[in-house]
């Protein structure tokens, strides 16, 4: 990755001097959550959220790449065995995701055995949480509509 960094006194990037980060870095590729049961994690994702797996290969010594996706993201997670890395499972990032319908989707998900919370309606968006293996919390947000 190209990183070229021109500060101003205090030490942020100038607008005008940032534009080779910009034209190399082109999306999100991938974001890790760090699980206790990468099985377990599995079925969430793909048979009650219906993600699509990218990957799921055999890395050696015990480790294995696990990698989900929303069928036509660009952005997949990395459903990562949280003790190799001296991690716990469930520490890491809040995840939100993207929907048309909350409604409608919350539905569906309560159908497959997630647990959600109720839908809110904010002026910012309709949104719920849904409770992922290993304490992970996804958000489910729908933008409104202009």
């Amino acid at each position: 990755m190209l990183v070229e960094r021109k500060c101003c006194g205090k030490g942020w990037p100038l607008a005008g001097h940032v534009s080779s980060i910009r034209t190399m870095i082109t999306s999100v590729a991938s974001c890790i959550l760090y699980v206790g049961d990468q099985d377990v994690a599995r079925a969430f994702y793909v048979d009650i959220l219906g993600f699509d797996v990218v990957m799921d290969a055999d890395m050696g010594e015990g480790s294995r790449w696990l990698e989900v996706k929303p069928s036509g993201a660009q952005t997949s997670v990395v459903l990562a065995l949280a003790e190799p890395f001296g991690k716990r499972p469930g520490d890491g990032a809040f995840l939100t995701f993207a929907c048309d319908d909350v409604e409608a989707t919350v539905s569906q998900l309560r159908a497959r055995g997630a647990t959600t919370s109720e839908v809110s309606r904010e002026p910012w968006g309709t949104f719920a949480t849904v409770d992922a293996p290993d304490g992970h919390k996804l958000q489910f947000n729908e933008r409104p509509q202009n």
